[in-house]
């Protein structure tokens, strides 16, 4: 039997399959959040409540008129709920009048 060699190289194959989607554009950003409602999403891991005070603090001190929309109206984006709670997010975002949202989540 004849031992076939390969000097140290090896066919490779990338580990992912074909794009299944083409790259969109992303949305215009905004301005300014200056009079803007501004949504904030969190998937209930990590310390989301305490970032969002924070940053809504920090966002309202920057720009005057900015409003929120509290995690607390949307549901978990993580766990049992999060197929129904993401399946509604754009209803309830337009619905709310939401210009921007914050989406927090953690590992």
């Amino acid at each position: 039997m004849t031992k076939q060699t390969n000097d140290g190289y090896y066919e490779a194959y990338w580990p992912r399959g074909p794009r299944q989607q083409r790259t969109r554009a992303l949305a215009p950003r905004l301005k300014s959040l200056a009079g803007k409602t501004v949504a904030q999403i969190w998937d209930y891991l990590f310390k989301g409540d305490e970032v969002f005070a924070l940053l809504e603090a920090g966002l309202k001190a920057r720009y005057p008129g900015v409003k929120f929309v509290s995690w607390r109206e949307f549901g978990s984006t993580h766990g049992g709920e999060e197929k129904a709670a993401l399946a509604e997010l754009p209803r309830r975002l337009k619905d709310l009048g939401v210009d921007a949202v914050i989406s927090g989540m953690a590992c």
